[in-house]
């Protein structure tokens, strides 16, 4: 547990113990994420699952890796619900035991019910200046899937629209597939 208003370096942040809570490294503070709920851990589950099946040989899907990233010049840690990163961006053979040392092409962040998609739209704009080079916000109330691009682009999917994108070649999932693999509908 870490005492609100502690500054704490990134170094510190990464050393601290692994526990219940989960926390990024935002402004020198150790943030406590939301705990996910069903609709959310199904939700990362499915996900992690179908884009797992689509990544093997081609980069690595994880849940609640931190990322080491800058944000507004500062050292920034966020932990994204999950983050798929190529095996051109981070090769096969690192296998570290620590942070994400560099930007994902993909993180995908779930709407929790205390949570407002101002908060990612904010959150999506840092990730792009980061380096990252697509973010999807899942939102399991409204059944939607958010695109954001770095150009400022945002895409809405809903039900059985696929989603496609250059920069995922051959992942084709839709909305309602993902909310089925995760047994919400």
């Amino acid at each position: 547990m870490v005492n609100a208003g502690t500054k704490l370096t990134l170094e510190d942040f990464l050393a601290l113990p692994q526990g219940d809570v989960h926390y990024e490294f935002v402004d020198g503070q150790a943030v406590p994420k939301v705990s996910p709920k069903y609709f959310h851990s199904s939700l990362q589950l499915a996900l992690m699952l179908l884009i797992r099946a689509w990544s093997r040989a081609r980069g690595r899907v994880l849940p609640e890796w931190a990322l080491i990233l800058k944000r507004n010049g500062q050292d920034w840690a966020p932990v994204p619900d999950l983050t798929y990163i190529s095996y051109e961006g981070l090769p096969a053979s690192w296998k570290r035991n620590q942070a994400c040392p560099v930007p994902p092409e993909l993180v995908i962040e779930i709407i929790s019910p205390d949570q407002t998609l101002k908060e990612f739209e904010d959150k999506a704009k840092d990730y792009f200046a980061a380096g990252v080079l697509r973010v999807w916000v899942v939102d399991p109330e409204a059944m939607t899937i958010r695109i954001f691009y770095p150009d400022g682009l945002i895409e809405i999917y809903t039900d059985r629209t696929p989603i496609v994108d250059l920069l995922l070649p051959g992942l084709e999932l839709s909305t309602r597939q993902i909310f089925e693999e995760a047994e919400l509908i």
